[in-house]
């Protein structure tokens, strides 16, 4: 067979087998997404050990520890709606406060939410937010 022949072939076969392999990536990767639920959906769609991502805003005065497990409410953003009480373990970002919202991977199990340890993340307000009005003119 012509050496240049051989060199084409190979080159096809192997294109086409990283295509194949990139599309199979891809395509696991967005079939094993799940969206992240509010607060409201979860209460609707929860089944009991399966695992969803949760996000939300940390309720005012809801936040307490009780050993090792950080317990806290987690209400819709829109601030009406229903909020669930989630109990977590694990590490703690240091922006984690009331009224910052977060999301936490959560997994029903009888009437409670519990965190998967190290899954909780906080959003950062944005530093692109409009700032309030000013009541005072600057002279």
């Amino acid at each position: 067979m012509n050496p240049e022949r051989q060199r084409t072939i190979r080159l096809v076969v192997a294109l086409s087998a990283a295509v194949l392999l990139a599309s199979a990536l891809v395509y696991t990767s967005f079939s094993a997404a799940s969206p992240a639920l509010s607060p409201s959906q979860l209460i609707r769609e929860a089944q009991p050990q399966h695992h969803y991502q949760l996000t939300g805003m940390v309720q005012p005065h809801s936040v307490r520890h009780n050993g090792e497990t950080l317990e806290f409410a987690v209400a819709d953003r829109t601030g009406h709606g229903a909020s669930v009480d989630v109990a977590y373990t694990g590490t703690v970002p240091n922006p984690f406060r009331e009224g910052r919202e977060v999301i936490v991977t959560v997994e029903k199990r009888g009437g409670r939410y519990l965190g998967e340890p190290n899954s909780l993340i906080t959003k950062c307000p944005s530093k692109y937010k409009e700032a309030p009005a000013s009541t005072k003119s600057k002279t």
